[in-house]
C-alpha cells in the first residue's frame, strides 16, 4: 500500500515529475475523490483565464496533472503499473519545468454547428507569433505543442509553454510587474488582452522554481 496523502491546493509548489508513488488505486480514489475534486475545482478557479469570448487558458501544475491521471485511471479502469506509467509520462509533459509556465488553451464553442467554422478561423494560431504573456513591458511568446493541427484540421485544445528568463522569473515572483495574456491572431480577427488578477499572479509566481 502506497503511503500518500493529498496536499492542499494552496501549497502546490512542488514541480517534480509525478511518479507511481504519487498515485493511489482506483478503490481508494473513489473514496477520496469528492474532497480532492473540490480542491482542484477551487485551485483551477484561480488559474483559469478567459482571453476574449472564445479562448481560455488553465495554467497547469503538479496537482492539476495528478488529478488528470487519477481521473483517466478511474474512467478507463487502469490498474496496471505500466499503463499508469504511460499516463504519467503523458501528463508529466504539462508539469512546468524550471522557469516555465504551462497552460492548456481551449477554443470554446458551445453550438455544434459553429465548431468547424470557428476552428477553421483559428487555423494557424499554434504556429507562433500569436500568443504572449506580458510581464510589465516584457513579452514572452507562447510555444505551442506540435501535432495538434494540420492544414485541414485544428484541435480545440492546445498546450502552451511560456519559457521565462531569470530576470522575468524574478519579476513575476516579486509581484511588482503586472501580468497579462495577449492573443493577436489576424486570420480570426481575434485581438484580446486580459490583465491577470492578483490571485492568478500569485499562483503563477508559486509555479516558478529553480533548477
Amino acid at each position: 500500500r502506497r503511503h500518500w496523502r493529498w496536499r492542499t491546493a494552496s501549497t502546490a509548489t512542488d514541480m517534480r515529475p509525478l511518479t507511481l508513488n504519487d498515485i493511489i488505486d482506483i478503490a481508494r480514489y473513489e473514496q477520496e475523490r469528492p474532497e480532492f475534486r473540490k480542491r482542484i475545482i477551487e485551485l483551477k478557479r484561480h488559474r483559469r483565464i478567459a482571453v476574449g469570448n472564445r479562448v481560455s487558458f488553465v495554467f497547469e501544475n503538479r496537482d492539476t496533472m495528478r488529478f488528470q491521471v487519477q481521473e483517466m485511471m478511474r474512467v478507463e479502469r487502469i490498474v496496471l503499473d505500466d499503463r499508469i506509467q504511460e499516463e504519467l509520462d503523458t501528463y508529466n509533459e504539462l508539469v512546468p519545468g524550471s522557469r516555465e509556465l504551462k497552460a492548456t488553451m481551449m477554443i470554446e464553442v458551445t453550438e455544434p454547428a459553429e465548431i468547424r467554422p470557428v476552428l477553421d478561423r483559428f487555423k494557424g494560431i499554434d504556429r507562433g507569433g500569436t500568443t504572449y504573456l506580458m510581464i510589465g513591458d516584457d513579452r514572452v511568446e507562447g510555444e505551442y505543442e506540435g501535432g495538434r493541427s494540420s492544414e485541414i484540421k485544428l484541435s480545440a485544445v492546445h498546450y502552451v509553454t511560456f519559457l521565462l528568463s531569470d530576470t522575468q522569473v524574478g519579476a513575476v515572483r516579486a509581484l511588482h510587474e503586472p501580468l497579462s495574456l495577449v492573443i493577436d491572431h489576424a486570420p480570426a480577427g481575434y485581438h484580446h488582452e486580459i490583465n491577470l488578477a492578483a490571485d492568478v499572479h500569485e499562483q503563477l509566481a508559486a509555479d516558478l522554481h529553480d533548477e
